[in-house]
This record gives C-alpha cells, sequence and structure tokens, in this order.
C-alpha cells in the first residue's frame, strides 16, 4: 500500500502518467504500480467529459476525463484513454476490467488499457477424478510462463468458496487468463452436486466447456451426465482432453476410447466427428516432466478453445427484450412500463410486441417514448433500467410478468419441458419429496404463475437434492426460450431452480 501511496504522490506531482509532463518520472516500476492499481477495480458508472482534439494534450486524440472514479482507484481523470463506443457494462479487456461510463447525450464511451479481445467464458466438465481441476491448474502455469496468466496451484482451485447463487450454495473456482487470441473467465466446480448446481442456476455461465476423460477409464456416468446437462442447459460447443494417456500403453486402447466418445458426443447431439480431442497428461503439464503430452498438449488445448468455441453475440446484438416491472400511467401522455433491457437496444418510434399472461395474440403497439432517471433518451440498451412510453395502451391492457419485445422475435408457451434441481432442506427448500400434479409456483423473468409438475412415467417421485427433467404446464402462457432461467417457489421459499 505504502509503495501505491508513494507513486499517487509522484503521480499527483505530474497529473498523468503518459504525458511528459515535469516532475514525474516514468519507470517500468512506476507504471507496474500504475497498472496493479487497476487490477481489482470494481465498475461503477462514471460522468465523463469528452474533450476536444485541440484541447486534450499535444493533440493526441479526445480524452475521457471521469468526474467518479473507480471503487479502489483515484478520483482525479485518467490522462489519455483511448475511447470505445457501444461496449457493455462490466465487459471484461485483456486482464482488466472495462469501465462504461455514459458519456453527454448518454453516448456510451469505455476505458480501455489493454488491447481489445473478446471475452469467452468456458468450463472444465467431466466425471470425478478424471483430472478436472489439475488440468485447470496446468493451463494457468502452461499459460503463466508465457506471461499471459497467474499460475494457480492445484488446492487453491480445489478448496473452491461456496457462493450463493439464487439462494443455492455452490463451491467454484474461478480462474482467469489468455491466450494470444482471447481473455477467458475459467470455472471449475469441485464437487458433481456443486456443477449441477452451477449449471442449472446459469451462476457461471459458459459460453464453451472443456469436457476432460481419463484415458485409462474412458467415460463415464457423470462424464455422461455432464454432456447430457451441457446439451439441455445450452452450452453452445465442446472441446475434449484425454488426459492420462500416459497411463494407458496401447495406442489401439486410445483409439476405441476416443471413438467412443465421439459416438457419446453424437448421442447427446453435440458434432461428435468434428470435435477437438486433445491427448495429454494434465500432471505431466503442472509438474513440468513430459513436455510432448505436457506443455503442448496443453498449448493445443488451448489453440483448439480458442479456433472452436465460437464467439459469444454479445447482449446488444440480440433483438430487443425488456421484462415490465411495473406499470403506471401519465396523465396526458399515456402508459409507461418500466424494467431492465434484458437484451438489444430500443429507440423511440419502434414498434414492439407486448406477450404473456393473457388471452388472445400479443398486443402491438410503438414506443414513443425512452426515459432513464427522469431524463428522455434516444434509446435504451442491454443492462439499462428505462421507462418506455407506450403509444394507445390502457394502464389496465399492461401487468407486471408480461414482456416487451421486437415483433416476432420470442413465441409463448404453455407447457414445457426443463431440467429442474430441487433445494436440500438445509438450503431452505423443501424436507420431503414431491410428486406429479405437485403446484408450486414458477417464477419466470418477472412472472410469477402457478403451474403443475408432471415427472417422466420413470420417476414416481423428487427428493430434494435430485435434479429431474420434466414437463411444466402453467395456468397461462408466458414468453419462453430454450436455455431460459426460472425458479420454483411454495409458501414464500425458493424450492427448486430450473432451465427451459
Amino acid at each position: 500500500m505504502k509503495e501505491l501511496e508513494e507513486s499517487e504522490r509522484k503521480r499527483r506531482r505530474g497529473r498523468g502518467l503518459r504525458n511528459g509532463r515535469i516532475g514525474y518520472e516514468e519507470t517500468e516500476e512506476s507504471k507496474e504500480l500504475e497498472m496493479k492499481r487497476w487490477r481489482g477495480a470494481v465498475v461503477v458508472e462514471a460522468l465523463v467529459k469528452v474533450v476536444p482534439m485541440e484541447e486534450s494534450m499535444e493533440g493526441s486524440g479526445s480524452m475521457v476525463e471521469p468526474e467518479v472514479m473507480l471503487e479502489g482507484g483515484r478520483e482525479d481523470g485518467l490522462g489519455e484513454t483511448p475511447v470505445e463506443r457501444g461496449m457493455e457494462i462490466g465487459s471484461v479487456v485483456g486482464a482488466m476490467e472495462v469501465v462504461v461510463v455514459k458519456g453527454e447525450g448518454s453516448l456510451p464511451v469505455s476505458i480501455i488499457w489493454s488491447c481489445m479481445k473478446p471475452h469467452v467464458n468456458v468450463g472444465t466438465i467431466g466425471h470425478v477424478d478424471h483430472g478436472k481441476t489439475t488440468l485447470t491448474a496446468a493451463i494457468t502455469k502452461v499459460l503463466a510462463e508465457e506471461g499471459k496468466a497467474k499460475a494457480i496451484a492445484f488446492d487453491e482451485i480445489d478448496k473452491a468458496p461456496e457462493e450463493k447463487a439464487r439462494g443455492i450454495t455452490i463451491a467454484t473456482a474461478h480462474v482467469e487468463y489468455e491466450t494470444a487470441k482471447r481473455h477467458y473467465a475459467h470455472v471449475d466446480c469441485p464437487g458433481h452436486a456443486d456443477y449441477v448446481k452451477n449449471m442449472i442456476t446459469g451462476a457461471a455461465q459458459m459460453d464453451g466447456g472443456i469436457l476432460v476423460v481419463s484415458a485409462p477409464d474412458g467415460p463415464m456416468p457423470q462424464t455422461k451426465e455432464h454432456i447430457l446437462l451441457a446439451r439441455q442447459v445450452g452450452v453452445p460447443s465442446l472441446v475434449c482432453f484425454l488426459n492420462k494417456v500416459d497411463a494407458v500403453d496401447d495406442p489401439e486402447l486410445l483409439e476405441l476410447v476416443e471413438m467412443e466418445l465421439r459416438e457419446l458426443l453424437s448421442f447427446y447431439k453435440f458434432p461428435g466427428d468434428e470435435i477437438p480431442i486433445i491427448r495429454g497428461s494434465a500432471l505431466s503439464a503442472l509438474q513440468g516432466t513430459n513436455d510432448e503430452i505436457g506443455r503442448k498438449a496443453i498449448l493445443k488445448l488451448m489453440d483448439s478453445v480458442d479456433e472452436y468455441i465460437p464467439d459469444p453475440v454479445r447482449q446488444l446484438d440480440k433483438p430487443f427484450l425488456m421484462p415490465i416491472e411495473d406499470v403506471f400511467s401519465i396523465q396526458g401522455r399515456g402508459t409507461v412500463v418500466t424494467g431492465r433491457v434484458e437484451q438489444g437496444t430500443i429507440k423511440t418510434g419502434e414498434d414492439v410486441e407486448i406477450l404473456g399472461l393473457m388471452q388472445g395474440g400479443p398486443l402491438k403497439t410503438t414506443v414513443t417514448g425512452v426515459e432513464m432517471f427522469k431524463k428522455i433518451l434516444d434509446h435504451g440498451e442491454a443492462g439499462d433500467n428505462v421507462g418506455l412510453l407506450l403509444r394507445g395502451l390502457k394502464r389496465g391492457e399492461v401487468q407486471r410478468g408480461q414482456v416487451v419485445c421486437k415483433p416476432g422475435s420470442l413465441k409463448t408457451y404453455k407447457k414445457f419441458e426443463a431440467e429442474i434441481y430441487v433445494l436440500t432442506k438445509d438450503e431452505g427448500g423443501r424436507h420431503t419429496a414431491f410428486f406429479s400434479n405437485y403446484r408450486p409456483q414458477f417464477y419466470l423473468r418477472t412472472a410469477d404463475v402457478t403451474g403443475k409438475v408432471e415427472l417422466p412415467e420413470n420417476v414416481k417421485m423428487v427428493m430434494p437434492g435430485d435434479n429431474v427433467t420434466a414437463i411444466f404446464e402453467l395456468i397461462s402462457e408466458v414468453p419462453l426460450e430454450t436455455g431460459q432461467r426460472f425458479a420454483l417457489r411454495e409458501g414464500g421459499r425458493t424450492v427448486g431452480a430450473g432451465v427451459v
């Protein structure tokens, strides 16, 4: 802390890291300190002033001068900073957080420190003891040698801290690293139950998975369960790591395991013939022994992850969708619905539909105004809390729980299939099992609807702590999409979490 304060004093004397002013000497050490202070920064919204070219330092382009700073950051400006439009709040770039700030005319600008790399969330999945955590530790070690990660020891990942997501306690370890192409956030769940809960609640959203299979054992029951879950919760693509290959002497055996794995993936509707399968030993990589199946295999695996797992579609590029949280009418102006924009953007004058919780087709209307914190905006985008003024609707026609969306982008359903996890008594869930025709309340986005559960024929009852795929029927239609999360509640407490 002392060194930071010292660097801060020096910095304030010359106000600006790269401005080349008298009284501030830039050294490697001061650069390192400067970078250090940004790494733990928490994203907050900041007000900015975008200064015209001629006013900025030696014509270095436009400057951004935030007046509000990061927690753990500082309160004065940042010196020169590249400006990037339209990034999402909380995007991560390189190993740094991006501060997304609102400029004049509420134009989103963001402050970016390191080179722009797409951010991708991945996770290790697979049977217990097949080497998921060892592989996670090995990836950080190998990439740390290339200067693209901080090496994290096996036991640090293994004693993952417990977190709460939607009232459910889940142990997950988060590590981050970079490749030449991307920045990754990687999740590793120590226990099978944690893994199931994580997938269903979406606590750690995965854009792709690394399936770890032990070569001597081949695919095991949890391998299958994890592939099935990945398919059901909508993990778009998988890459496989065939681990512990040094324990198998016969190359034909490896071929057989690989064939079995490809068949299994195809059975669960993943492209089994195309998925890259990398052979190696995570332990060799971690201990630095056999380079061929150790370090080189890890680098090959990361190349495959870079190539094969596609960049996720940003929320801004999806069709507009906003769940309604509240409705009120303003005299002489009409009906206003408020909520947080889930995805896409909305501009004044655009046509929208209101869906859910009603008889007949969707209500069509036009947005005549977008407001945020009592200010009139020309548009709202993913992550904004906005009020939308809707043309020609009475207050009684719209209600909380419905959604406003781009026409034709969503369908409503009464009956759907979903995977649910039932909370245990310790997690505050039910104390007893439930059977078919059980009727809890369903919380879908902002809607709260009664429905009933139909269990599959081979399942007589569901115990707390189980996960099951079942059919659910609601008393009224709600807009649903594959991969959507929901909660089941009964008597004021959450009893389960699910994904459509």
